[in-house]
């Protein structure tokens, strides 16, 4: 059995998030990597984030943060819009790509509805390869990838967890992904 993986090296998670921007602009796809990455949420949620979650049209600004109830725990949590998120969307709203009560993710078949989890899935599988990334990158490894790093950058894993609503400790710590190499790290780090 497969088991989803984080982005890990920093030089392929600057390719996979360069693909639609550089190698081939799509600015909805674009987008869609990048609020994964910075929103830690789950796909279903992404998908189901609508323009008037994000923007405010009657003062013609970003929202300083997003309000949503978590589809899958019926959680209410809270997401800052930081400055990657804003500019992602900021271009997908430049290329006309925004109406009040409209998804931020709009299938192009069906405008009035958004992509589905398996154009998602193509989507980033697509970056992905382009990135040289390992076979095990779906979805949920935009999750995966903001812990990881989260992590890596210092955020002590119950903070992680919170941010993740978890309800255990030993489902967060799955999705650090840790290896043997991070482990290595913190041995040969102590001297003492």
């Amino acid at each position: 059995m497969s088991r989803t993986e984080p982005i890990r090296k920093n030089w392929q998670l600057t390719e996979f998030k360069d693909y639609y921007r550089i190698t081939k602009p799509n600015p909805r796809n674009h987008a869609l990597i990048i609020f994964g990455l910075n929103t830690a949420l789950r796909i279903s949620d992404i998908l189901n984030t609508t323009w008037d979650m994000v923007y405010d049209f009657e003062n013609d600004h970003f929202w300083e943060h997003l309000y949503l109830q978590e589809q899958k725990t019926g959680k209410s949590t809270v997401v800052p819009l930081n400055h990657a998120v804003v500019e992602s969307l900021g271009l997908l709203k430049a290329a006309g790509k925004c109406q009040q009560e409209s998804y931020l993710f709009p299938s192009q078949k069906n405008p009035d509805k958004p992509i589905g989890r398996c154009q998602a899935y193509r989507i980033i599988k697509k970056a992905a390869v382009a990135a040289q990334l390992p076979e095990h990158v779906s979805c949920h490894s935009l999750r995966k990838t903001f812990g990881y790093h989260a992590w890596k950058n210092g955020t002590p894993p119950a903070l992680i967890m919170d941010i993740f609503n978890h309800s255990s400790y030993q489902v967060t710590k799955r999705y650090l992904c840790i290896e043997q190499e991070e482990k290595d790290d913190v041995f040969l780090g102590i001297g003492l």
